[in-house]
């Protein structure tokens, strides 16, 4: 079995599709990871929703300070010029089109560019949060996750199953064995990791792929 991406590789193989001057919101988990692989770069500037714009990568232990976290309660640190808010404001920026890109987990996408990230069936139902929001306003839904679950089951899907966060609004997704593309004709492998073909990615992929010229995926 090939050798599949770290969470922080994932991290890494997004933050090569982002646009300099762009501002970008980092959801929880693996999403939050960017913040250290654009650490050393001032081309985009990093929304968290719990209030902060212009976030910067998580700190060495020494310098963590409980009152400096980011919307998964991780410590972060901020960067020069960077601004704090409360809720509503953070949310306006979401809603009134100011974020250019957002990067999001999730437990299912389907073919079409639905995303399922807020509540499994037979969980404890928790609440949606920011996700709705950010799927219905943000240009750029950059999707983030392991391929399958732990049990072998493709989290990408023809029909999500599980309740829907967005409708449509997946732009791409990358996951620790490939990248692929919503397209209005559906979806598009555009690479995968070393020793899997597309016909590897496809069997373990539920929703059906196309694929032309498929690049090695690599951080």
């Amino acid at each position: 079995m090939p050798r599949r991406l770290e969470r922080a590789e994932i991290a890494r193989r997004v933050a090569r599709d982002l646009k300099p001057g762009w501002y970008v919101n980092l959801g929880i988990g693996i999403p939050v990871l960017l913040a250290n692989s654009l650490a050393d770069s001032d081309e985009y500037t990093l929304h968290s929703e719990n209030g902060i714009l212009g976030m910067g990568p998580e700190p060495p232990p020494e310098e963590c300070d409980d009152d400096l976290i980011d919307a998964g309660k991780r410590y972060t640190s901020v960067l020069g010029g960077c601004c704090f808010f409360d809720s509503s404001l953070s949310f306006a920026m979401l809603r009134g089109g100011h974020i250019d890109a957002a990067v999001i987990g999730a437990y299912q996408v389907s073919a079409k560019g639905d995303l399922a990230n807020w509540s499994v069936p037979g969980d404890v139902i928790g609440g949606i949060g920011g996700a709705a929001d950010i799927g219905a306003s943000v240009p750029n839904l950059f999707v983030t996750m392991n391929h399958t679950s732990r049990d072998g089951t493709p989290k990408i899907v023809p029909e999500c199953t599980y309740p829907l966060t967005a409708i449509e609004a997946v732009t791409r997704i990358y996951t620790d064995i490939a990248v692929i593309s919503v397209t209005p004709s559906g979806l598009r492998l555009d690479e995968a990791i070393s020793g899997m073909t597309p016909d590897d990615v496809q069997q373990v992929t539920a929703a059906k792929l196309s694929w032309d010229d498929v690049d090695v995926l690599t951080v």
